[in-house]
């Protein structure tokens, strides 16, 4: 639907998109330099990038290619935000691995941990806010929730923990800062989304 938005939405929409995604990739970047463990989805893409010798965020985007291709069995369509979203985060988290100062010190890394939460919170108001479409991890659990009825709450947390069991196999970094994503993420995203949001796109 967002491809076919009007150009004046387009136009209020996808800044916030972009914006949004940046933060996200940001956000990972921070909680990586806190080396306090990572969010569930990064512990595979962590773990899969130990193995395959390529960067976190080149990981990041094929994983979000591949659930792309998982997409059409389950008849879920992609909006114009659903292909930023596999490419952006990536990109902009190997920018902020190349940029960001290491953590001298344990102060360093806690703070490192509690920013990128807040900005991962931010950055998930503003791209989800601007209606343009879901990502494509988010998309899997909303079409697992049309397609075979598995509640959100349920599909959200078994995918989590696969992704988590898998990457922690593969020997991605789990650790405080897992849990304190896993807790975190949640409040922060009930603050920053309702107050992001524009008005959705009509049908």
């Amino acid at each position: 639907m967002s491809f076919l938005a009007p150009r004046a939405e387009l136009r209020r929409r996808l800044p916030r998109c972009i914006a949004g995604l940046a933060c996200f990739g940001m956000g990972i970047s921070c909680i990586v330099r806190a080396r306090l463990g990572l969010a569930p989805w990064d512990v595979f893409h962590q773990g899969l990038s130990n193995h395959l010798g390529l960067s976190l965020g080149v990981m990041i985007e094929l994983t979000g290619v591949v659930i792309l291709l998982l997409w059409f069995p389950l008849r879920q369509r992609p909006g114009l935000g659903t292909i930023l979203n596999a490419i952006e985060i990536g990109l902009v988290a190997d920018l902020g691995d190349a940029i960001l100062p290491h953590a001298a010190n344990l102060f360093a890394r806690w703070a490192y941990a509690a920013a990128g939460l807040v900005i991962i919170g931010i950055g998930s108001g503003l791209y989800i806010g601007s209606g343009l479409g879901t990502g494509p991890r988010d998309g899997l659990m909303v079409g697992l929730n049309r397609r075979y009825g598995w509640s959100i709450r349920r599909s959200r947390t078994a995918i989590e923990l696969a992704a988590l069991g898998v990457g922690y196999l593969l020997g991605g970094p789990v650790g405080i800062g897992t849990l304190l994503f896993a807790f975190g993420i949640g409040p922060i995203a009930h603050v920053t989304i309702p107050r992001l949001s524009l008005p959705p796109l009509e049908p």
